[in-house]
């Protein structure tokens, strides 16, 4: 009989005698599988992240086209909404029917531009009791007041204008400050 201190040099040789070279080739071709698999799933997250922020890049590129063109439209803007504040209600009402029919036709161009605008995402800033910002607003100067806070715009004498969340044109403003 085989003393206890024998039996496990007979298992160890046992072992390496069962152990084919195989085994060696399959190990490496799984781990060789795994870092394969492994690359391939990073390269497909890269892939779907390309496509995202080409969405996005798309969409943005789409919203913000036409802005040069749009900052352009503006002083149209401006100037019909000028021709239309020059006439007082009462020179409106001592028009005759061309004048009256020219004003109306500077009103329907007028809202038919700023229609454009609204489908193209431009939009008018509200501005007048808002808080100031210095991102889409433009201090032309300061009104001493106690009935609004400080920082409040109090008067509007340019409209701004947005695209999307970008400004377009800063509004002209007069801005509450303190008394004294």
């Amino acid at each position: 009989m085989m003393s206890d201190e024998q039996a496990p040099d007979l298992q160890v040789e046992a072992e390496g005698a069962t152990a084919d070279p195989r085994d060696e080739q399959i190990a490496a071709l799984q781990d060789e599988v795994a870092q394969g698999k492994d690359r391939l799933l990073r390269l497909a997250a890269e892939m779907e992240n390309l496509r995202k922020r080409t969405e996005r890049e798309k969409a943005e590129a789409t919203l913000y086209a036409a802005t040069n063109f749009a900052r352009d439209l503006l002083s149209v803007a401006d100037n019909l909404g000028r021709a239309l504040q020059a006439l007082t209600q009462d020179e409106r009402d001592r028009a005759g029917e061309v004048e009256k029919n020219l004003i109306a036709g500077v009103e329907m161009t007028e809202r038919e531009l700023l229609n454009v605008f609204q489908r193209h995402g431009i939009r008018r800033l509200d501005t007048v009791g808002q808080k100031f910002d210095p991102n889409f607003h433009q201090a032309i100067y300061e009104v001493p007041t106690a009935e609004k806070p400080p920082g409040t715009v109090m008067q509007e004498m340019q409209a701004g204008y947005a695209v999307g969340e970008r400004c377009l044109r800063p509004a002209m403003v007069g801005v509450a400050k303190a008394e004294g």
